[in-house]
């Protein structure tokens, strides 16, 4: 395929000077540093990516409007999904004016974080969600295996809302016991139309091998098919456990049974899609 078609469907920038990335401390050296476009341009071309969605790693408005900036100032930024305080009396005008900027294709409010497992299904978000219809956004879930059967509900209740998976919902392969994961993530698939990234899975097995990887990308593929993945990098986090480009390599030689045009679609076409790029 034409490598400038390529998308990232998944990567972050930070500045530590910020201030507002609590989770990001010195006890995660590897990437406790600033990241932006320059360090990843690079990168980018030598894996053949043409261009990328930004996502929020900070719980702020400010930082989707920095991000917003970052994507006005380098071409190859294709959209961001940013965060909005989804319990906040003024989400509503809030997301209008991000929306007003033609950068913002989605909203990833932090919910791995978040306590209540059932979040996400508090009346008082309705709001929230159907502004996000409204300006046509996506919705990103930041999810762990745990939250499954309630992002099954919660798309149930808003069928007109994209929705995408983020990192398989980081199924627990250091663990394991991948079998309740891929219970829920086969209903997940069957009874929604979800779209789901692949990205993030080597940091939750701690390795960039790809036998270690295998039992849950064949998962994802069986259960969503090639039409509703799309890669993703999760640079720089990944980098907690092997480059970008070592990722990008480990993709392809998961994926080597697939078809060339399936191997398109989780590469370009699915985020193309799903995001409007």
């Amino acid at each position: 395929m034409n490598t400038s078609t390529r998308v990232d469907s998944h990567q972050h920038f930070w500045r530590l000077d910020r201030g507002d990335y609590g989770w990001l401390t010195p006890s995660l050296a590897p990437i406790y540093r600033d990241y932006l476009p320059e360090h990843l341009a690079p990168q980018l071309a030598q894996a053949g990516v043409g261009s990328t969605i930004l996502v929020q790693a900070a719980a702020t408005v400010e930082e989707t409007r920095f991000m917003l900036e970052l994507a006005r100032e380098n071409p190859f930024i294709a959209g961001v999904v940013g965060w909005v305080d989804f319990e906040s009396g003024d989400v509503v005008e809030t997301m209008a004016s991000l929306a007003a900027n033609p950068g913002l294709v989605g909203l990833r409010p932090m919910i791995q974080d978040i306590p209540d497992t059932e979040w996400m299904l508090e009346e008082q978000l309705a709001p929230a969600f159907e502004a996000m219809i409204d300006h046509g956004l996506v919705f990103d879930a930041l999810v762990l295996p745990r939250h499954l059967p309630a992002l099954l509900e919660l798309a149930a209740r808003y069928p007109d809302l994209a929705m995408v998976l983020d990192h398989g919902a980081k199924p627990p392969i250091a663990i394991g016991d991948l079998a309740p994961w891929k219970e829920a993530i086969t209903e997940l698939a069957r009874s929604s139309p979800m779209v789901c990234k692949l990205s993030g899975l080597v940091t939750e097995a701690g390795s960039a091998d790809a036998a270690v990887l295998s039992a849950s990308v064949e998962h994802l593929l069986e259960s969503f098919g090639p039409a509703r993945i799309m890669w993703g990098s999760d640079w720089p986090v990944c980098e907690l456990v092997c480059s970008y480009g070592e990722w990008r390599s480990v993709t392809d030689t998961l994926l080597a049974k697939l078809r060339t045009t399936e191997r398109e679609q989780i590469f370009s076409g699915t985020a193309r899609a799903t995001y409007g790029i």
